[in-house]
């Protein structure tokens, strides 16, 4: 069995059960041998706000140092997205192990007429997850209600009601007091229930549970008071939390008032589970790092370009309030949801708009556009339109709106995640130099394809994901092109699946120009993907022009190659004057090591270390970057005349990237699991060179929506952070398929024990490392970081000259 047959699987089972209740998930789960019981649980329920706040209260307890789980719902589009262990997704493997071992107990629960539904499934699923992944805590969103919601089969130790409101009458009953009993019952034994419920709901809240810490406003006389400041910047907004011990004031990543309740929440719950442990700190900067998709996502500002998946009259109301504090012109709406909600209400919970283009996503429970567009009209609303897909809305939306104007996608989170793709969908060019590399990219991506079928096809090769309308688009265009097309089998349409598309470079080019109009985000993604779009604009830098060097010089007494030799600011001002006029492009500076085992470093010793080399290098012929993943010694190192950020934490620190935009500076993001790395930790990949692109790429989407060119962020795959020997080289191989994230790219390599895979000990590892350097540059490295710099600027001239003497810089001529 396939990913994909799994996911199918999955996806298929039956919606609604015959006899809601936790008592078949029970049996599955001894089926399983009870793999949760070592766990303990979060559990919030809520009418709105349950996920993001599960996010948040994640985030804290991570930053805390827990290891976490988190299951959410629903996916935008892999459902390996509900399930996440410190971040991750759960693997693809995993989930075929899980539905292999289950498979059977499920096909016998449904010939005998009672099946579990899939949402039971997934829950076990995660809970069987978490169990295996040794995970501290788990944070469970409920899916619906509470007493009678899978999620209610663990005992948690912390839990929360976010709001209550009318919705799923026909389950959860007709009044608010009737929900709130049925939702309260996620109560912990011990633990006070949290809530952020206001009004009738909040006494409703208390009435059936007493013991019950409220979370509010001031006005409201809360047990632990929140503040919203408003925003800050285009994407964050200033918030506290208080009770009588304790007090933070912090930034969200989500603005509005409604979320400031939402982050009391999950600080009170982190709390609950930490004590002592989650430390004001470690709230601050969780609930800062809580990033969280289609959420009010601002994802452009000229227009203002807003996502969010509000999806009933309440969540409208709150995003109406919150794009009150953004200054535009005129708002356009694109509005998909499902036919089971009320349109009415929520269209009149929504701001007056110059335009609205309603359309429905790809789901079974979409409602016809027709219908949405009547729900306007009927309103009063002007210039109403449907469209056929949300793509095509979100592209007729930005069409008509001004620079100064506002475009509001939501309605359903399934419609924001259709939308959403025309930023996140990535298309990755592989290398292909013969007919079995064809046919091994296909293979790669589960898309059945024998030689005769690509032979035509091999000149070039680009894998993306797609829906089943998006494919089938695809692959008529591709068959008027005369390329080839070919995607792993659409059953339930519910996942996006690999799609492969081979042809020459004319071939392509009249693919995506077929494709434009309806599908034109995804046309742009390919034609990016496939080399023929434009070059971005230059910037001056070295690397635009050829691969480039970037010279390591450590001034800390333990980095693991060169500790402690330039630790003297005089030695390594020398050092970094000798890279130079070796060659270096750049002089990379670091104040902190990252070996594995090394200790943090306080700000104010890394700054004492970094600063007055940085000065006095200011007058260098080459650029100067700061090696750091702190944004306090980012900015001291910036102010002193560094030019470049250097993060091997990929942005884990939330300021970071805000610091790259405020000096407009590159920076280089660098996939890291743990920094510095913890020895002997394994992580699990099912493609690490496709699971590292992914998780990149919402880094760098974090850097871009901060403010900065996607040209000036620098991708990393980093090697030895993570990956095994067998990985890193992996990673080297493919290194061009990182092109599909639009950024310059990195490869720091210098010396690591990759190299005891190929014979080479600690001290006998320059050659390889000069030898990698050449692959590098060969396979698409745009800079290389080393300690050797005089070796590795000749391997660099040499595969240049090597792949195009005729354009070899003067420079490098003897």
């Amino acid at each position: 069995m396939d990913y994909h047959a799994a996911a199918d699987f999955l996806s298929d089972l039956r919606r609604f059960a015959l006899d809601p209740g936790t008592e078949s998930i029970r049996e599955l789960l001894t089926h399983l041998g009870d793999p949760h019981e070592d766990v303990e649980f979060v559990q919030i329920a809520g009418s709105n706000g349950k996920g993001s706040t599960a996010r948040m209260t994640e985030s804290i307890l991570r930053e805390a140092g827990y290891r976490v789980g988190l299951y959410t719902s629903p996916h935008f589009d892999d459902l390996r997205e509900r399930v996440r262990v410190d971040g991750r997704r759960i693997t693809e493997s995993a989930v075929v192990e899980f539905v292999e071992r289950v498979r059977p107990f499920l096909v016998d629960r449904a010939v005998e007429g009672d099946p579990l539904t899939s949402f039971e499934t997934l829950t076990a699923m995660s809970l069987w997850y978490f169990g295996r992944s040794d995970v501290d805590v788990a944070v469970l969103e409920v899916g619906m209600g509470g007493r009678l919601d899978a999620t209610s089969v663990v005992d948690p130790i912390a839990a929360a009601v976010t709001a209550v409101s009318l919705e799923h009458t026909d389950i959860l009953g007709e009044t608010l007091d009737d929900i709130a009993a049925e939702k309260v019952t996620v109560a912990p034994e011990d633990t006070p229930l949290v809530t952020g419920a206001t009004g009738e709901a909040r006494d409703a809240v208390r009435r059936h549970a007493p013991e019950t810490l409220t979370v509010g406003f001031a006005d409201e006389s809360p047990d632990v008071t929140v503040s919203y400041g408003g925003l800050v910047n285009h994407t964050e907004a200033a918030v506290g939390v208080a009770d009588a011990d304790w007090g933070v004031e912090t930034r969200l990543p989500m603005p509005g008032a409604y979320q400031a309740r939402n982050a009391g929440v999950a600080a009170v719950l982190a709390r609950q589970v930490g004590g002592d442990r989650v430390s004001d700190p470690a709230v601050a900067t969780g609930l800062r790092g809580a990033h969280w998709p289609g959420r009010f996502e601002v994802m452009e500002r000229d227009p203002l370009i807003v996502l969010d998946g509000a999806h009933n009259p309440g969540a409208c109301r709150a995003v109406a309030d919150t794009l009150g504090e953004y200054d535009y012109d005129d708002l356009h709406l694109v509005f998909g949801a499902m036919h089971d909600k009320d349109h009415r209400e929520m269209v009149a919970e929504l701001p007056d708009s110059g335009s609205v283009w309603a359309c429905a996503p790809e789901h079974e429970r979409a409602a016809d556009p027709a219908v949405l567009a009547a729900a306007f009209e009927t309103a009063g609303a002007g210039d109403v339109a449907t469209a056929p897909t949300v793509a095509a809305a979100l592209e007729r939306s930005r069409a008509t709106a001004g620079p100064d104007d506002c475009v509001l996608v939501v309605g359903s989170l399934f419609a924001v995640a259709e939308a959403r793709r025309a930023w996140s969908r990535l298309a990755v060019s592989r290398r292909v130099e013969d007919v079995d590399d064809a046919v091994e990219a296909f293979e790669r991506s589960n898309a059945d394809a024998d030689a005769e079928v690509i032979e035509e096809g091999v000149h070039r090769v680009v894998t993306t994901r797609l829906d089943r309308r998006e494919a089938r688009a695809v692959e008529r265009a591709a068959a008027r092109a005369g390329a080839t097309a070919v995607t792993s089998a659409y059953r339930t349409g519910r996942e996006l699946r690999e799609a492969v598309i081979a042809g020459t470079r004319a071939e392509l080019r009249a693919l995506v120009a077929d494709l434009d109009g309806a599908l034109a985000p995804l046309a742009d993604r390919l034609r990016d993907g496939a080399g023929l779009g434009a070059d971005a604009p230059g910037h001056g830098y070295p690397w635009e022009e050829r691969p480039s060097v970037m010279g390591i010089l450590n001034v800390t007494p333990d980095s693991f190659h060169d500790g402690g030799e330039y630790v003297d600011p005089t030695a390594a001002i020398a050092r970094a004057e000798a890279m130079v006029e070796a060659g270096a492009d750049v002089v990379d500076v670091g104040g902190e090591s990252t070996r594995p085992g090394a200790d943090p470093v306080p700000v104010a010793d890394e700054i004492e270390r970094v600063r007055p080399v940085i000065e006095a290098l200011s007058d260098l012929d080459a650029m100067v970057s700061i090696d750091t993943r702190k944004a306090a010694v980012a900015r001291a190192a910036l102010e002193a005349g560094a030019d470049i950020l250097n993060d091997v934490t990929g942005l884990a620190d939330p300021e970071m990237r805000f610091v790259a935009a405020e000096f407009d500076v590159p920076v280089v993001v660098m996939h890291s699991i743990d920094a510095p790395v913890v020895p002997g930790k394994t992580v699990t990949y099912d493609d690490v060179v496709s699971d590292v692109v992914d998780e990149l790429a919402e880094r760098v989407a974090l850097a871009e929506r901060a403010g900065l060119d996607r040209e000036k962020v620098i991708v990393d795959p980093g090697l030895g952070f993570g990956k095994s020997a067998v990985e890193n080289f992996e990673l080297l191989d493919r290194l061009e398929e990182f092109r599909a994230l639009g950024c310059p790219i990195l490869l720091g390599h210098s010396r690591k024990s990759m190299f005891a895979h190929v014979g080479r000990e600690a001290g006998e590892r320059l050659p390889a490392t000069v030898a990698t350097t050449a692959l590098a540059v060969d396979r698409g490295a745009d800079i290389v970081r080393v300690h050797d710099v005089a070796e590795n600027v000749a391997a660099v001239r040499t595969a240049v000259a090597t792949a195009d003497a005729a354009e070899t810089p003067d420079v490098w001529r003897e």
